[in-house]
């Protein structure tokens, strides 16, 4: 796990200098996916390219699962997860929270996970059964807080239909937290609960890019990570929070029915 984590620090570094030199001479090259408001630039593009082609010379046969460039077959049984940007609408209007994920999966576990957010500095890495590490820190979640004072973080997909789901669930939740932050990504939101933060997260819509490595920071640092009614984390929707807190979001989230419509 070691050579997996530095292999993909040492990496997701690269491509976060690439990106911070290069942003704002590429980011007009715009297109869009699933919406309109669903944006991909050029150097999402250009950062997957180096990540794959990193991976690829170090570890010839393993396979690879990036978000704009699908997945590419190997012979082993190790998977890598990459989010060349995650936070891509922030990335393009010059807001601070955006990053490079990257995640190594093993027989289907994840067991190595970087997130550097270069704007800030800030590298979080975490290893399976090693904990969670900002720097030189070990990281811990918040624990013993109560959902009312919870402090929650959450997003929203970009469906319209979706999203008037996640404005009705939002304002039920609102009432019965401290508040409500908005950051626009997922890896990020994930590693500032590690970090003590955030108290809380929920979200519907993420894929297994945007929560691969920051997941297992969240995890190693203590909080529970998972799905609605005792399933796993998925697109579906996803919680996450220290155990405790992470119950009483649940509890409250699932009689709202976060995961109806489209």
């Amino acid at each position: 796990m070691t050579d997996f984590l530095t292999l993909a620090e040492d990496i997701a570094r690269e491509a976060g200098d690439m990106l911070l030199a290069k942003r704002p001479t590429m980011s007009a090259e715009i297109e869009t996916k699933s919406s309109p408001t669903d944006v991909v630039t050029a150097l999402d593009k250009a950062s997957e390219r180096l990540i794959r082609e990193r991976i690829e010379a170090a570890r010839p046969g393993d396979r690879i699962l990036g978000e704009e460039g699908g997945e590419a077959p190997g012979e082993s049984d190790v998977r890598w997860i990459v989010d060349p940007i995650d936070g891509t609408v922030n990335f393009l209007y010059g807001l601070p929270d955006w990053a490079v994920s990257i995640a190594v999966e093993v027989g289907g576990r994840v067991v190595a996970g970087v997130v550097n957010v270069p704007t800030r500095g800030e590298v979080f890495t975490a290893a399976l059964g090693e904990g969670a590490w900002l720097g030189g820190a070990r990281l811990r979640c918040n624990t013993g807080v109560p959902l009312p004072q919870a402090l929650v973080a959450t997003g929203f997909g970009y469906s319209k239909a979706g999203r008037a789901v996640q404005g009705e669930v939002v304002a039920k939740v609102l009432p019965r937290v401290r508040d409500i932050r908005r950051g626009g990504s997922c890896a990020i939101d994930l590693c500032s609960l590690a970090a003590g933060r955030v108290d809380a997260y929920y979200e519907r819509g993420i894929n297994p890019w945007d929560y691969g490595a920051a997941g297992l920071v969240a995890t190693e640092s203590g909080a529970r990570l998972a799905g609605l009614n005792g399933r796993p984390v998925s697109p579906d929707f996803a919680i996450c929070a220290a155990p405790g807190l992470f119950e009483e979001l649940h509890d409250l989230l699932a009689p709202l029915d976060p995961e109806r419509g489209a």
